[in-house]
């Protein structure tokens, strides 16, 4: 098992619940998701309309920056690339805002976020998401540390150039990537990200 998990992280007996505020109260009858910023063709699912897009099944682990790893997760969700192809980004898009409930947001390329194994999650192992684990939505990014995946996701919107999010801006590293162990802002290169 060592080999399998990125450098400082172990596994832990359970799923740690951690997040930043508290845990929204969901409402299907006012849940929206919105796809904005620089596209042709935003979008604004309703719960109904989400419910109906087509869904896929990842296995992949899942890295805290605290140090957990969950390995061989079944994620059930929407693939990232269907809210691309629903909404293409426009030519220049580079990067990726993705909004959780009360203002939380997270940063990333363009290119994790197209990722084959990206999806925005409502099951994990065949159980439907917790609140306190995202419910009804979380984007799960299986290259990155978890924080790239907020939970309660509600919006998307493309970026022409990189802006940091909620935690790169109080110095959380802007890639996140869990093999380099790329979790602080101090150990970043001048090309990772905008500065802090």
């Amino acid at each position: 098992m060592p080999d399998q998990l990125p450098p400082g992280q172990y596994v832990p007996k359970r799923w740690p619940v951690l997040h930043y505020g508290r845990i929204p109260h969901f409402n299907p009858q006012k849940w929206t998701l919105r796809v904005c910023g620089a596209t042709p063709g935003p979008v604004c699912w309703t719960w109904a309309e989400f419910g109906r897009l087509p869904r896929v099944d990842v296995i992949a682990d899942f890295h805290c920056v605290t140090k957990f790893t969950l390995l061989g997760n079944r994620w059930t969700g929407v693939s990232t690339a269907q809210v691309l192809a629903a909404a293409s980004p426009a030519d220049g898009v580079s990067h990726v805002m993705v909004y959780g409930e009360y203002g939380y947001n997270a940063n990333l390329r363009l290119a994790d976020f197209a990722a084959a194994d990206s999806l925005l999650a409502t099951h994990r192992n065949g159980d439907l998401l917790t609140a306190e684990h995202g419910h009804p939505v979380r984007l799960v990014v299986p290259h990155l540390y978890a924080w790239k995946g907020p939970k309660w996701v509600r919006a998307i919107e493309y970026l022409t150039e990189d802006r940091r999010g909620f935690w790169e801006e109080r110095g959380y590293h802007n890639l996140a990537d869990p093999w380099r162990e790329q979790r602080y802002s101090y150990q970043e290169d001048p090309s990772d990200g905008p500065s802090v």
